[in-house]
């Protein structure tokens, strides 16, 4: 069985503040980590869920009804709509937040590094939403093809102040993937927003748009696309058949690509430890890093090593990583986790 050769972590940690994050991980993955994520802690703790709250400031958008409708950490969970009359395109949106975030956090990064909690050479992971996530979920009907450019600009100025607030010799760069593999495998809810949206395959517009924004990432910075189904209530919004349309994405998002992918990751389902599920790997186009996310805190090490022996048989090298990002899971639970990526990986 193949060893793999060291860890991922995907974004989100369980950990109430960045310094813990960065502290736990350096420990207890040390040499298996390239990179260090912040755990995706405060308003990015439930992802894109503060996002209506910062774009519902903006002149020319309104919230969709009177009273809000309460989500944890005192987010108003309301979708969003352009108001009547309003000019999609002369709508200035507020800084999005993920800059302001990145850049906080690398200072703590830069701290611990030159205190040496963690080694040099390790990058910072900085995750961000496609802007398709964001749209989809929060607009509807042809409000989406409006707001599209618009949004898709500010987080493009996100990155931007990313680019410009944190050396690029330090920095790594995650496009985390979910919303869009909903719609390929048109899951429950994902079919119906397509085709209101994008009449005919929508696959070709998911490859261009993601390609993009893998090249809005200069080449002397890292570059990673994590592929999601989702983890609300530790649960997917759709169970795949088999690694199929992961590979079949992101094989097409590589060839359209200007710039090569530093790291790409990959989803295990929990109960996926036969071959029928990995067979597709073996048609995988190769990147730097290949990080296949099958450690679930349900079974830890030996459920790991099991689809670990199933995976080994389709492809020869990759590292280990959880399905999802881990900040949602059980009070307690993250140091098991963890624990298990590194009882099941080498180092670098």
């Amino acid at each position: 069985m193949t060893t793999p050769q060291g860890a991922l972590l995907v974004g989100s940690v369980n950990f109430d503040d960045a310094e813990k994050t960065m502290r736990v991980a350096a420990e207890m993955l040390g040499e298996r980590l390239r990179r260090v994520p912040d755990g995706e802690v405060g308003k990015r703790f439930h992802w894109i869920m503060f996002q209506p709250d910062v774009l519902g400031q903006a002149d020319g958008i309104e919230r969709v009804g009177d009273e809000p409708i309460p989500f944890p950490a005192g987010l108003d969970a309301r979708p969003l709509r352009i108001a009547e009359g309003a000019d999609a395109a002369a709508i200035e949106l507020p800084p999005l937040g993920y800059a302001e975030a990145a850049i906080e956090s690398y200072a703590v990064f830069s701290r611990l590094r030159d205190g040496g909690v963690l080694p040099e050479g390790v990058r910072f992971q900085v995750s961000l939403p496609t802007p398709l996530a964001v749209i989809s979920s929060f607009f509807s009907g042809e409000d989406r093809t409006e707001i599209e450019p618009v949004y898709t600009a500010a987080m493009l100025r996100e990155l931007d102040r990313i680019l410009a607030g944190i050396p690029h010799e330090d920095l790594a760069v995650q496009w985390d993937v979910a919303s869009e593999m909903g719609i390929i495998e048109r899951a429950a809810g994902y079919g119906r927003v397509m085709d209101a949206w994008w009449p005919g395959d929508p696959f070709d517009g998911l490859v261009s748009r993601l390609a993009a924004l893998v090249d809005a990432v200069p080449a002397d910075v890292e570059v990673g696309v994590h592929l999601c189904y989702g983890d609300a209530g530790e649960k997917h919004f759709v169970e795949p058949q088999d690694a199929g349309n992961l590979v079949r994405y992101a094989n097409a998002v590589v060839a359209a690509a200007s710039r090569p992918l530093t790291w790409l990751h990959l989803p295990v389902p929990i109960e996926r430890d036969d071959a029928a599920y990995f067979e597709a790997l073996a048609a995988l186009t190769p990147v730097g890093e290949l990080y296949l996310g099958l450690v679930h805190r349900e079974d830890g090490v030996e459920g790991a090593e099991r689809r670990i022996a199933a995976a080994s048989r389709f492809v020869e090298e990759f590292g280990v990583a959880t399905e999802c990002g881990i900040g949602r899971a059980p009070a307690g639970s993250t140091e098991g986790i963890l624990r298990t990526h590194a009882e099941v990986a080498a180092a670098w």
